[in-house]
């Protein structure tokens, strides 16, 4: 006998955008609707009043943007905490919503939520340490090993690391609290304002992707060297559809390592990979943490 996944209620909170999924998986989607983010209770009842006409589902995930409390003992646990976001910090967001609807509640970052729809359904299919690297707005990492978000005092936050630079380039970065952070040189407002445009009309022969796909191997770099990711998975705006960036991360991510981690596949273009699920990485990644909730509330139950 065959059993049916569970349905679950999955929520991708972007800083720009939400994504409402109520589905069982990638192949059993009943619903997918957007919304725009605005301010957080404008934000939050739009969500409800989706999530209310679905009506019953078995459990609920939330995967958002970040920095978020994880810690579930702490008294801040489910709210976006010191976010450059205007208004959104420190609201609540999944307290608020597991009271609302009263099933297992997964909650964590977008990113760890992609990375855990890849390594289920995507590029990293199969795989149970993963990284997922998102470079769009902000960048962030999500960091699985062993099919569980590598987490401890909190979530990481890969993107406001300081990179190593490239010889003459002392370009200051935009990013509030560190400037010139990975973030703060290489996510889409970065690359923007030093090109002086827009990023679609940047061509894939300007000077400028050499210092940005400098920085983001850089970060791969980094996250061989954590000694966790089998592959790393890079999507978001800035990687979608600039596909030329992706040769020049391996082959500046090599040359960094400089024979180090003597690991024949970190040098194989399968090392370093776009997502498999495109725009539903999050929303589906949601789906697996309302999934994760559920089966650890069972687990807790047979336990008793």
């Amino acid at each position: 006998m065959v059993s049916v996944p569970p349905l679950v209620a999955g929520i991708e909170l972007g800083g720009t955008k939400i994504v409402c999924l109520l589905a069982r998986g990638p192949d059993a989607i009943e619903d997918r609707v957007q919304l725009p983010t605005t301010r957080p209770e404008e934000t939050l009842a739009a969500i409800e009043h989706v999530l209310d006409g679905w009506g019953r589902f078995d459990a609920l995930g939330i995967a958002s943007f970040g920095p978020i409390s994880i810690d579930r003992h702490a008294a801040d646990y489910g709210h976006v905490t010191s976010t450059p976001k205007p208004h959104w910090a420190g609201t609540d967001v999944a307290k608020r919503l597991a009271a609302r609807y009263e099933v297992p509640t997964g909650f964590h970052t977008d990113v760890v939520g992609a990375a855990l729809a890849e390594a289920r359904w995507g590029a990293a299919e199969g795989l149970r340490d993963v990284a997922y690297v998102t470079v769009g707005t902000g960048i962030g990492v999500g960091l699985i090993a062993g099919g569980v978000p590598v987490d401890g005092l909190t979530h990481s936050e890969l993107g406001h690391i300081r990179p190593d630079r490239l010889a003459g380039d002392d370009w200051i970065g935009i990013c509030p609290f560190h400037g010139g952070c990975l973030e703060g040189l290489a996510a889409g407002p970065a690359i923007g304002a030093r090109a002086g445009k827009k990023g679609e009309d940047i061509a894939a022969d300007d000077p400028v992707w050499e210092p940005v796909g400098h920085v983001l191997a850089q970060l791969c770099h980094t996250l061989v060297l954590t000694g966790v990711p089998r592959r790393i998975v890079m999507g978001g705006g800035v990687m979608v559809g600039n596909d030329h960036l992706f040769p020049r991360i391996r082959a500046a991510m090599v040359k960094s390592l400089a024979g180090y981690i003597a690991l024949p596949e970190i040098s194989e273009p399968a090392f370093v990979v776009p997502p498999a699920l495109g725009g539903n990485a999050g929303p589906l990644g949601a789906i697996v943490l309302g999934g994760q909730a559920l089966e650890d509330q069972l687990k807790s139950f047979t336990a008793l």
